[in-house]
């Protein structure tokens, strides 16, 4: 029986780690390796070892796309999480009979390519689009905004494209919230506020970090939204790895650079998760 069981466990894990090898660690590994490798006079990749495509990274121009693009994703994160955290706690209150309607208006955007979306964006900020056109006809501006092409353009690109990464855990924390620990706060005292910040917050702080990491981490790599709402711009690091695998031909530097942001994401999420207490007991004072 306990030979059957451990067969039973290795035929279903099988799979995933077939599929963690093929498509995440011998990925992982070529790129690491190709981090210390050579760029060719054509383009072509030359097996020299060396860390010149890590010491390049020291460059003021690089180190200053690379402060910009942990802004943007910062600031992505933290919008999301004022933003996301109300809608998601809203939803936990409202009537089962209208939770379906309010998560539909979440998942419908996924219907859509977020390319599509994008364009859409486009087609509003644009000097020429309908924001301005509209604000021109009403008079309340004398000439076009300048709303596409900056960095509030990516955040808000960012921040539509992401946001349900953020309520999804949130909702999933909030509704599993032990409703007693609440009702006893009221008894003894505490106002709605106090007992928001000191029982709900900390009892949902999971769903936060959940919601955090999911969002910050993808920031980073969308490269398309930077490109298409930045433009010329504004250059992030997604943008600059793009550039390198398929305009520069640099394929050795844009791994280092894809290693080096790997390695500050994960420090940024134990430090995150580290800073957040894990577990925090909740009381009322």
């Amino acid at each position: 029986m306990r030979k059957l069981k451990d067969k039973g466990i290795i035929w279903t894990l099988s799979p995933i780690v077939f599929w963690l090898l093929a498509f995440l660690t011998i990925p992982l590994i070529i790129v690491m390796v190709m981090g210390f490798l050579t760029r060719g006079v054509y383009g072509q990749v030359e097996y020299n070892f060396n860390t010149e495509n890590y010491t390049k990274l020291l460059n003021p121009v690089y180190i200053k796309i690379l402060i910009n693009s942990l802004k943007i994703s910062f600031l992505a994160t933290i919008t999301c999480l004022i933003t996301g955290y109300p809608f998601a706690y809203f939803i936990t209150k409202a009537p089962k009979r209208y939770r379906s309607l309010l998560f539909m208006l979440i998942i419908i955007p996924f219907w859509t390519n977020s390319l599509i979306r994008t364009y859409a964006w486009i087609v509003l900020l644009r000097t020429t689009g309908i924001i301005n056109s509209y604000l021109l006809k009403l008079g309340l501006i004398s000439a076009p905004i300048q709303m596409l092409y900056t960095d509030g353009a990516v955040l808000l690109g960012l921040v539509y494209t992401l946001f349900p990464f953020m309520v999804l855990p949130l909702y999933a924390s909030i509704d599993s919230v032990d409703k007693s620990y609440i009702e006893a706060a009221t008894d003894l005292g505490a106002t709605p506020w106090r007992t928001f910040w000191k029982i709900t917050i900390p009892l949902t702080m999971p769903g936060i970090i959940a919601g955090c990491i999911l969002v910050f981490i993808p920031t980073l790599g969308l490269f398309f939204i930077p490109d298409l709402m930045g433009g010329s711009k504004v250059m992030l690091i997604s943008n600059l790895i793009k550039n390198q695998f398929l305009t520069a031909r640099d394929w050795p530097f844009g791994s280092a650079i894809s290693i080096v942001i790997i390695v500050i994401t994960f420090i940024l999420i134990g430090l995150y998760v580290k800073l957040s207490g894990g577990s925090k007991k909740t009381e009322v004072i």
